[in-house]
């Protein structure tokens, strides 16, 4: 799998290392799921006001609810995650990271463009707060649940077809995720 321009580090966590690497990258990515889904269990379950409803971390750490920074970093870290990952993947499975990735590429997008109005302290069609695109019409804890659905849903179909690749993608794999056929 390693190619001359492939630092061999990266090129090990599309071998014999990818299916550690892709555990530890579902749990990153369900640990921010559960940031999500509790800040909206709070909002619409428990009645708080949205500027209270902070997740988990945001309750002992307020200012991450409020940094453009960390929400950008984690964009930031999932797409670096869906670029490093990808060469593993083929076949079907290639199909839907990639449909993740472009997808998680708009959303990286979206996150710059609300650091960037943080940074320079002018927001979008002067809104009180830093405002993405898509937040015009809809609002901000709504659309980061959307956004990081649509991303994990078709990463969660590519690591399911990874796991159990066709005889055509096995005999090119070039990772030990799926198990050995059986037989």
């Amino acid at each position: 799998m390693a190619t001359h321009s492939t630092p061999r580090v990266l090129a090990g966590l599309n071998d014999r290392h990818h299916r550690t690497a892709l555990g530890v990258y579902l749990v990153i990515v369900v640990a921010h799921w559960a940031e999500h889904l509790v800040q909206a269990f709070q909002i619409y379950a428990l009645g708080w006001p949205v500027h209270e409803a902070r997740g988990v971390l945001g309750i002992p750490f307020p200012w991450l609810v409020h940094s453009e920074w960390l929400h950008y970093g984690y964009a930031l870290l999932m797409l670096i995650g869906l670029v490093i990952l990808r060469p593993a993947f083929t076949g079907r499975a290639r199909t839907w990271w990639n449909i993740s990735l472009g997808l998680q590429v708009w959303h990286h997008f979206e996150h710059l463009l609300l650091l960037c109005q943080a940074l320079v302290g002018m927001n979008l069609m002067g809104r009180p707060a830093p405002t993405s695109l898509i937040q015009l019409v809809v609002p901000r804890v709504e659309l980061h649940l959307f956004y990081n659905g649509l991303v994990f849903i078709p990463m969660v179909v590519a690591m399911l077809l990874h796991r159990r690749p066709s005889p055509q993608e096995r005999a090119v794999m070039a990772c030990t995720c799926a198990p050995a056929p059986a037989g």
